[in-house]
């Protein structure tokens, strides 16, 4: 449960601090972390211990303690040195051993609990009932963010952040997906949406210096109940899948800012596909050149402004209306007609939908 580094550090202190040797051993005899220069086992003689009634036991110059869990035996710590302080020092390592089972029990709770909370695995009333006996705020306000990364337990890019939330403790940090990570946080009320923006950007430029990933990065809606949670960890799911079609250019992508390309990505192929066919007839358009899309963005970003646009691409004003016109011819939409530009842009946005979803069945 506790790892033997949180183990050899914790005795390691101890010795720092009072000069006693201690190990620390499983039931069967085996070391798990130890100040001792040398040590023997005798695996017999731990055996014997860990069956005894006692708590205690010194055996030759050495105190052998019980560290217990919920009654059963967790491991065997073992002092030596001074009689009285030994056995002193014993019990203090005993306690403290004690408390990090106690903590790391917690945090893995937690932990279990959050996951189940995001995924809709538990009743209404186990929610509740787990959050109140975990010592979580039920109606603090929170936010789901999603990190998606490029490789699957990106173990550099959760221990990072894991340090960045190490001094939250209302923050949650876990995974339900293997590639993802999902930081559940907890929101003060003057948070705005600036604020939560300037969040993901944060760990996105974290991610990229500390843990050298490349992230993109989704979140939902701030909820004000915990029963709410799962829904703002759908709508971050769903940001994430709607940016990767329609906004592939973003690294942060907040549900609240998708736009017309949420609207289209719960429509059914079918319904795509007739719309499709109504805009453009049986002879749907291939895929354009570099040249006539690069054309089109720029035309679009410029809002529809034919000199702009010309100035932008550094072609006579004549080339860019030549463009349009051979691009009227193959489509049948004028781009310089908002309502034409309006249905060629929610065209496109429709065939990036229809190829995304061919590409994952």
């Amino acid at each position: 449960m506790i790892t033997s580094q949180v183990l050899q550090k914790t005795i390691d202190e101890l010795k720092n601090i009072t000069r006693i040797d201690l190990s620390v051993l499983n039931p069967d005899g085996s070391i798990v972390a130890t100040t001792f220069p040398e040590m023997e086992v005798d695996v017999k003689g731990v055996d014997s211990f860990v069956n005894s009634a006692a708590d205690s036991q010194v055996i030759s110059d050495y105190h052998f303690f019980k560290v217990n869990d919920n009654q059963n035996v967790e491991y065997v710590l073992v002092a030596k040195g001074n009689s009285d302080d030994a056995y002193m020092i014993g019990k203090v390592a005993v306690s403290e051993i004690q408390n990090l089972i106690i903590a790391y029990k917690e945090r893995l709770d937690k932990n279990n609990f959050i996951q189940n909370l995001l995924l809709d695995n538990l009743l209404l009333v186990d929610v509740y009932n787990r959050a109140k006996k975990l010592r979580i705020d039920t109606a603090a306000r929170r936010l789901v963010y999603m990190i998606e990364t490029k490789n699957e337990k990106d173990t550099g890019a959760m221990e990072t952040v894991k340090t960045i939330f190490a001094s939250h403790p209302k923050d949650f940090v876990t995974e339900v997906e293997e590639h993802s990570i999902i930081i559940v946080k907890e929101l003060k009320e003057t948070d705005s949406d600036e604020d939560m923006k300037q969040t993901a950007h944060m760990l996105v430029d974290m991610l990229n210096a500390e843990a050298m990933s490349q992230v993109r990065i989704s979140y939902g809606n701030p909820v004000a109940e915990i029963k709410d949670v799962s829904k703002s960890y759908k709508e971050a799911k769903m940001a994430l899948e709607v940016g990767k079609i329609f906004y592939a250019e973003k690294n942060v992508v907040p549900y609240s800012k998708l736009g017309i390309g949420r609207l289209i990505y719960q429509l059914p192929i079918p319904l795509c596909e007739m719309f499709m066919t109504e805009v453009f007839g049986e002879d749907l358009p291939d895929t354009f050149d570099d040249e006539t899309l690069t054309t089109i963005n720029k035309f679009f970003e410029n809002n529809l402004n034919v000199s702009e646009t010309s100035r932008q691409l550094y072609v006579h004003r004549n080339t860019l209306v030549y463009r349009l016109e051979k691009l009227e011819r193959s489509t049948g939409l004028d781009i310089r007609v908002f309502d034409d530009a309006l249905t060629f842009k929610i065209a496109m946005m429709v065939v990036s939908y229809m190829k995304y979803m061919r590409n994952i069945d």
